[in-house]
Parts: structure tokens; sequence; C-alpha cells
């Protein structure tokens, strides 16, 4: 069975601000499955961003994991990340989920990936998915030169140019923020 997958996600903090946004677009294999996927959340009483990409229904488990260990850790995300890192890698069942996570909170952005990864990106942007670079370039560029802009406005304009260019990526946008 061709599992359902692909997207773009881009988190950003400017100015104190933190946004995370997602395309809507699901795929299984070379046709568009679902057009308005909702893949941000915010967890943890509001305070943590959650978005995912890859296989959506792995994506799911995981961000119940990660929930599980917010819990476990009084809302640590750093602590909860590595943790869930930790398993992921070690847990037979964990370890075949294929998806990757971005988490961010009012002071920091973490990619969490299934190779026991936990990473802090540059600049304070992140992204991953199949439009993930398209994005990124994007928001760097975004970043530098139209620092006016808020983080909010500066993710959906690095993912409406993804969409343009990643054709597992859409125009149908979630974004989430923290002030």
């Amino acid at each position: 069975m061709t599992k359902i997958k692909s997207t773009t996600v881009l988190g950003i903090i400017h100015n104190g601000k933190v946004a995370l946004g997602a395309d809507g677009q699901a795929t299984m294999g070379n046709t568009v499955a679902k057009s308005n996927v909702k893949k941000v959340r915010k967890l943890a009483d509001g305070k943590i961003l959650a978005g995912f990409a890859g296989s959506t229904a792995d994506a799911f488990t995981l961000i119940e994991k990660f929930e599980e260990k917010l819990g476990a850790y009084g809302g640590n995300m750093k602590r909860a990340a590595i943790e869930l890192a930790k398993d992921w890698r070690t847990d037979r069942y964990l370890r075949k989920l294929e998806a990757m996570m971005i988490v961010a909170n009012k002071d920091e952005m973490l990619i969490i990936s299934g190779t026991g990864d936990v990473l802090e990106p540059d600049n304070q942007i992140a992204s991953i998915g199949s439009g993930s670079m398209y994005a990124q370039s994007a928001a760097i560029a975004i970043k530098k030169h139209a620092s006016q802009l808020t983080a909010k406005e500066m993710v959906e304009e690095g993912l409406h140019i993804a969409a343009d260019i990643c054709i597992y990526t859409n125009h149908n946008l979630v974004i989430e923020t923290l002030d």
C-alpha cells in the first residue's frame, strides 16, 4: 500500500514572535489524496507549536508520543524532544515511523528526526518536508531583506514560494503563532 505523505513545514522566530506553518497537501504516490490536512498543532496549553512532515499516520503517532514526553518532563520542550528522539531511535516500533517534526516555544525551535537527531537550526529558521529547501531558502532571504515583516508573514511568503516550486506542496496554508 502506498503511504500518504509529502509536505512542507516552515518555522521562524523573529522579533520575539514564533510562527510555524505548513501546506495542506497529502499525496499518495503521484496523486493528491487530500488538499487541506492540518499539519501544525498547538500543544501544552498553547505554549508549544508542533508541525510534521512525512507519513501522516506516523506523524500523528509521533505527536502523541511527544505530548506524552512533554507531560512526563513538566512541559520542558528540549528535554521532551531529546527523550522522544532516544525512544524513536531505539524502540523497534517507533524506529519504523517515517516522519519528522519541528517543535517550537517562545524561546527556541527544534527539528526532531527518526535518526535520533534533535537540531536547533541556524538563523531561527527551520524547515522539513519535500519543499523544505525551497521554503528555507526563501525564508533566509525574506528574514535578511524584509525584516519589517512579522514572523507569520515570513512563514506565509516562504511557504507560498515553496508551493510555486514543489509539486508536493500546495497553497492551502495553516500557520500558528506564539507571542
